[in-house]
């Protein structure tokens, strides 16, 4: 992610467009097709600006515990069609709930939890987490 990490910040990402406008960028130099956009945490700050202007351009979405859910309305959450699996660890008391209560107003939902796992629910327990995530993909036309 631009400007996180040891990543150089990027004038681009400044604003909620700019950051929409830079993962559109990518998608169309990878000349990818309908993605699944796969969300941790600070990439919320991409992904939901995205989502809710190019919602349809996505054949899913997985957020898990993304930052950025509650600068959003319930009623712009309603507006999106995208297929979403809301994944998250069971010990993360942080993120996870406020994104959780913001991201199911998205009418194409489902929730998986996983357990024993915090914040970074993918590294502590991987394998449940591809089993969740993999089983959404199946489930997608």
């Amino acid at each position: 992610i631009p400007g996180y990490g040891d990543s150089p910040p990027m004038e681009m990402a400044v604003t909620a467009q700019g950051r929409r406008t830079f993962l559109e960028h990518v998608f169309q130099e990878l000349g990818m097709q309908r993605p699944v956009l796969v969300s941790p945490s600070m990439s919320g700050r991409f992904s939901l600006p995205f989502l809710l202007a190019h919602g349809d351009q996505l054949a899913g979405f997985v957020p898990i515990a993304p930052v950025g859910t509650k600068d959003y309305t319930a009623e712009q959450y309603r507006g999106v069609q995208t297929p979403t699996l809301i994944l998250y660890g069971d010990h993360d008391t942080g993120l996870a709930p406020q994104a959780l209560q913001n991201l199911q107003h998205l009418p194409e939902h489902r929730v998986a939890v996983v357990p024993g796992a915090g914040h970074a629910c993918y590294l502590d327990k991987p394998e449940a987490f591809h089993r969740a995530l993999l089983g959404f993909l199946h489930q997608l036309k």
